[in-house]
């Protein structure tokens, strides 16, 4: 399981969001200068970025703002969500381009290159899609591993006093 720790920055009824810094691991890497991923890591390193995160078996009535989490996210869902993410656009944009230069009446070339475009449309609208009808499912996203790590910020100086 890969785990990942935040600060709870929003509460719903049924899930917290959580913020946590993109943080890059290029530095242990053996092909650093001759990466394009670190390059792109050194640019979005240090941002942050907002995770809706499930409860699990615990309450979000449990937490605050500011609070400190960790989430865990199962190995087969990054390996699954890859796929989806990944795999699909790019299997729908060869097919709207097959499909089209067979049998739209341009020349195959412009048919190709509109069929790319629609069969990638099509595809990242079908990742969308799934997306949004897994969006409870417990199986695919990530949930809070315990209770509160620490309390900071306007929430520790109310435990404190």
């Amino acid at each position: 399981m890969l785990t990942e720790t935040g600060r709870v920055v929003a509460l719903e009824a049924d899930s917290l969001w959580v913020e946590t810094i993109r943080r890059s691991t290029c530095g242990s890497c053996a092909a650093q200068k001759g990466c394009g991923h670190g390059l792109l890591n050194r640019i979005r390193d240090g941002q942050r970025g907002l995770v809706r995160v499930l409860p699990g078996e615990f309450s979000p009535a449990e937490y605050q703002i500011d609070d400190e989490v960790e989430i865990g996210i199962p190995d087969e869902v990054i390996v699954r969500g890859s796929l989806v993410v990944y795999l699909l656009p790019l299997l729908t944009l060869l097919a709207g381009a097959a499909l089209a230069a067979r049998w739209l009446p341009l020349a195959p070339d412009p048919a190709a290159a509109l069929g790319m475009l629609a069969g990638f449309a099509i595809g990242l609208l079908v990742v969308r899609w799934h997306a949004w009808r897994h969006r409870n499912d417990h199986r695919l996203q990530p949930v809070l591993m315990g209770a509160p790590l620490r309390r900071t910020g306007v929430a520790q100086a109310l435990h404190v006093t």
